[in-house]
């Protein structure tokens, strides 16, 4: 997979807003910028779920390096109202629009190079409900792994993130099309469903991916302010989280994070979110 990348600046879509984020790539840091669309040519505190048999529950965050257990946000009783999708075309998302007070985030993680066992693990006993946006030819060697991460009682889920990771800003609608089909092809094959939900690689898109990712089956294009580097975090705006956040994260190895493990990168991501006195949210419930 390609990942050394620049650190560019992009204007969002609804507000200009100027960021750059790091993302998939194979360097220690790659960059992946965050929604850079080009213009077409002319609560209460809800504590830890139980973990699984055999780790008890006051017992998983300790084994996987935390200090205290993570908290986690309820499905909330009604869903967040986002503004409107242009008629055929794919929303864009790139925060959850919760209460100002209400300081919850929601784990994503990219690609699919990474397929540790001892992952599997650690995101089941600690019930991390994670967003999946798998590339076919990164993470089909192996889909099986990212199944069961789904399937561990989190409320995980599988979404897309094409077929080969291309940049697809650079490409005509036509080829968009194949790379965000195809991929949806592919899911439904292996895991019996199409997503309706779709990330862009490198977070660049335009609006032929929009209407491209509309005609796939996908409603929503989700995108991210914060991006979990080796050790902290990179932010679109400002240096500490937002309620609404969406994470960036990766599934990564030693060569691509400077000998961290997934594990190590994944505890140190948690880590900051305690720290800043933040829940974790399942991103689906509050689409």
């Amino acid at each position: 997979m390609r990942y050394a990348r620049r650190l560019t600046t992009a204007t969002l879509a609804a507000g200009a807003l100027a960021l750059s984020l790091a993302g998939c790539g194979d360097s220690v840091d790659p960059v992946e910028r965050l929604g850079t669309k080009t213009p077409q040519a002319a609560q209460p505190t809800a504590t830890a779920p139980p973990s699984p048999s055999g780790v008890p529950g006051d017992e998983a965050y300790k084994k996987w390096g935390l200090k205290a257990p993570l908290e986690f946000a309820p499905k909330p009783a009604q869903k967040p109202a986002p503004a409107p999708a242009d008629p055929g075309k794919a929303k864009v998302v790139d925060r959850i629009p919760v209460q100002p007070t209400d300081k919850v985030v929601f784990l994503t993680f990219d690609d699919g190079a990474e397929k540790d066992p001892e992952f599997l693990k650690m995101a089941a006993d600690l019930k991390l409900p994670i967003s999946m946006f798998l590339t076919d030819n990164i993470a089909s060697s192996d889909y099986g792994h990212f199944e069961k991460l789904r399937d561990n009682g989190s409320g995980s889920t599988i979404n897309n993130h094409t077929l080969t990771h291309p940049n697809l800003r650079t490409r005509p609608f036509a080829a968009q099309k194949k790379e965000i089909c195809g991929q949806q092809e592919r899911l439904e094959k292996r895991f019996g469903t199409k997503p309706v939900r779709f990330r862009p690689p490198y977070g660049n898109y335009n609006d032929d991916t929009l209407r491209a990712a509309s005609e796939c089956g996908i409603s929503q294009v989700i995108l991210w302010r914060v991006s979990m580097q080796i050790n902290n975090f990179q932010y679109a705006e400002g240096s500490a989280l937002k309620p609404g956040d969406i994470i960036l994260a990766h599934f990564r190895g030693p060569s691509e994070l400077k000998g961290s493990t997934e594990i190590q990168m994944t505890t140190r991501m948690l880590q900051r979110i305690q720290e800043q006195g933040y829940r974790i949210g399942r991103l689906e419930d509050y689409l």
